[in-house]
Parts: C-alpha cells; sequence; structure tokens
C-alpha cells in the first residue's frame, strides 16, 4: 500500500472517530515530582549474574533456564542462576554505537515450537539495517533458521530493538528513526514506529494500516513493551530528544492506540495538535526510560540515565487510566547510584524482579563484576 493511500485512510480514521479510547491523567513528572525511595522496603537485591557484556534483553524459558542478549552479539544461557561459559548462540551482527544485538522473544507455544526471536543491527548493502531472526532452540544452544522480518532503518543510535509477544500472539517490535526524524511520519518506513508481525513475519490481516506492518507512528526511540495485565492494553517507554535542539528531557510512557500517531519530530511532551496522542508521563529532566513490565498491577520501567527503577502506579477509574504516583527506586541515600545504568526490568518465573545493568556500553562507569543481572526479592 503507498504513502498516499496509507494518508487517506488515517484521515478517514480519524474524521470517523476510529481513535477514541481510554483517556488518561497526564503528568509531567517535574510538576508532579517522582517520590525518592532509598530502598524499598522488604525487598531484597541480590547479584544473581555477573561479568555481561552490555546485556540487553532477558527471557524466562522453562527447567530454571534463562536467556540474556549480549549486544556484541552472543546470546547467554543460564541455568539455575549459574552463567554458562559457552554462548548459547553467537550471531553476526554490527555492533556500532546502540547497534547491536538487542531484543528477544520466546516464541509463544514453546517448547512445542522451540524457537528463539532476536533483533539485532546488521551491514546490509545499503547501510546499517535492523532485522528480526528466527532461532531453532537445540537444548544449550540455538542454530539460525531464518530472517523473518529485515529493512528495518538502522544506525549508530536510536534503533529501537524490543521485541515481544502480545495477549493476542503477535509479535511486536520497536523501531527508532535512527536520528532521522522524519521517518517516524513516514509510513513507508519502518523506522520511528512499533510494528506488529505474525510470529512467521507476516503481516496480521487486521493490522490498522492494511498491508502494512505498522501499528503505531510518530515515535522517536521507543524501548520497552508491556500489556496490562487486567486490560490488555499496550504501553510502551520512549527516549526523549535530550540535547537536541535546546530540548531536553522528555521522555515518555505512552498508552499504544492502534493506528496512532505520538507526534515526533512535529510536536513533544503535551501535544497541542489533537491529531497526535500525547503521553501518558513525561518528563521534562533527562530520564531515558527502557524495558519495562507490569508487576503486581503497577508498571516498573528501568532507566539508564537516572540510574533507577520506576515503579509508576496506575488507577483505573470510570475505563480511564489515572496516574496515582511515580516512585524512583534506588534514586536517593546510601543505594543511590549504586548499581548504575538500568537497560531491562523483568518478571520471573519465581515471582521477582531481575533487572539488567548497562555499565559496560560506554556511557556507564562500570564497577567490579559488570555488567550484572540483579535479583529483587519481594516479600
Amino acid at each position: 500500500m503507498n504513502k498516499s493511500m496509507i494518508n487517506r485512510i488515517l484521515g478517514i480514521m480519524m474524521i470517523l472517530g476510529i481513535f477514541a479510547f481510554s483517556s488518561v491523567t497526564l503528568l509531567a513528572a517535574d510538576g508532579f515530582p517522582d517520590r525518592m525511595v532509598p530502598e524499598p522496603p522488604g525487598i531484597i537485591v541480590e547479584r544473581w549474574v555477573e561479568n555481561l557484556e552490555i546485556p540487553w534483553s532477558l527471557i524466562f524459558l522453562p527447567n530454571n533456564r534463562a536467556l540474556v542478549s549480549e549486544r556484541p552479539g552472543r546470546i547467554r544461557l543460564i541455568e539455575n542462576g549459574i552463567l554458562r561459559e559457552e554462548p548459547y548462540a553467537t550471531l553476526e551482527v554490527t555492533h556500532i554505537g546502540e547497534g547491536g544485538l538487542m531484543g528477544l522473544a520466546l516464541h509463544p507455544n514453546y517448547p512445542e515450537e522451540p524457537y528463539i526471536y532476536a533483533m539485532h543491527t546488521f551491514q546490509g548493502a545499503t547501510g546499517l539495517v535492523n532485522r528480526i531472526i528466527l532461532l531453532r532452540d537445540q537444548g544449550n544452544r540455538a542454530v539460525f533458521e531464518r530472517v523473518i522480518f529485515d529493512d528495518i532503518p538502522g544506525g549508530r543510535n536510536h534503533n529501537g530493538g524490543r521485541i515481544a509477544f502480545g495477549p493476542d500472539g503477535m509479535l511486536y517490535a520497536t523501531t527508532g528513526e535512527t536520528f532521522q526524524g522524519k521517518l517516524a511520519q513516514d509510513l513507508d518506513s519502518w523506522g520511528g514506529k512499533i510494528l506488529r508481525l505474525t510470529p512467521d513475519g507476516k503481516i496480521p490481516n487486521d493490522n490498522p494500516f492494511p498491508g502494512s506492518p505498522v501499528y503505531s507512528y510518530g515515535n522517536r526511540n521507543p524501548q520497552g513493551l508491556a500489556w496490562h495485565p487486567e486490560t490488555g492494553d499496550l504501553f510502551s517507554s520512549e527516549h526523549g530528544p535530550s540535547g537536541e535542539q535546546g530540548w531536553r528531557g522528555h521522555d515518555e510512557i505512552n498508552l499504544i492506540i492502534p493506528g496512532g500517531n505520538y507526534g515526533w519530530p512535529i510536536e513533544i511532551g503535551i501535544h497541542q495538535n489533537p491529531a497526535f496522542i500525547g503521553p501518558i508521563v513525561f518528563w521534562q529532566n533527562s530520564t531515558p526510560p527502557t524495558g519495562m513490565t507490569f508487576f503486581r498491577k503497577d508498571l516498573f520501567v528501568a532507566s539508564l540515565r537516572s540510574q533507577a527503577l520506576l515503579r509508576i502506579i496506575l488507577e483505573i477509574k470510570d475505563g480511564d487510566y489515572q496516574v496515582k504516583e511515580i516512585e524512583r527506586w534506588f534514586a536517593s541515600g546510601p543505594s543511590a547510584g549504586h548499581f548504575g545504568r538500568l537497560r531491562d526490568v523483568v518478571k520471573g518465573p519465581d515471582g521477582n524482579l531481575y533487572l539488567l545493568t548497562s555499565n559496560r556500553d560506554g556511557r556507564g562507569r562500570p564497577r567490579p563484576g559488570d555488567d550484572t543481572i540483579l535479583r529483587l526479592i519481594f516479600p
């Protein structure tokens, strides 16, 4: 489908009000300060795995196994809390800037369908691209099966990279605009979007734009995906234009509406144009949010530069989402900055949270044993 036709469809959808959705209470965190939580009471933090190289994504398998991606191109296997020395898979990736091996996802019918999905940067014929590949699990290692989706714009920065299966069984992928803001508004480009695919990498028949993988657009560099456990609504974290054109911060948490336009690069923060969907939370300081998960009804978001774990307490009232409070864990007191940059937060099968540090990515200060996976043990 060509761009002009997609834009006509979008205009009709807006006129008909197809983008109607639950309203939210919008919070600028500078006007509604995050509450600093030095050490959450009753929670034990332990180093679960050490000596990783720029871990990016963590997924859990049955039988006390887990996989973690390392941005230079390795997938590592963890068994019963022990990191195997031999890589589970070593992929041919282009590790440059923020690019490399990023997101991992497990087939929703695993182990009957023994497949692992990975998203990585690759040097294509015409430049850097990002692609999604399929690996077949063979116990202690995986073998490359095939590329299922290719030609996503790639670059040194702003690659997106998160992949996850939604409750509908479809594969979602976040893509960045690679510092080319115009790509986010271009519906013929897969950059600056959230994409929705079948497990085989095909385009679902019920996508908002027929014949297109685009699920949302006008995104800058979306980093995290999480579905509300009660409503099934999709939320995403997104890096704002810190340091660009005099802007500072404007990192966002968005409620993703199928076919929605989130405004980048035309508007940021609270949107004046009703054609754009504004965030449910944005920070005017620099709080680059990354991986995220719902845990005990609250939204937990890892953060890089602020070196904190964010807890966003949401309430649903009369069908509307309201943000009641935002907490920054490990952001003050003796624990402030103790763990460094946080890339991902994942709910484990044991009912605890797992955090990935990113202190060896060239922007952090590595500690002995970095990078690590931390386990937060809840009472």
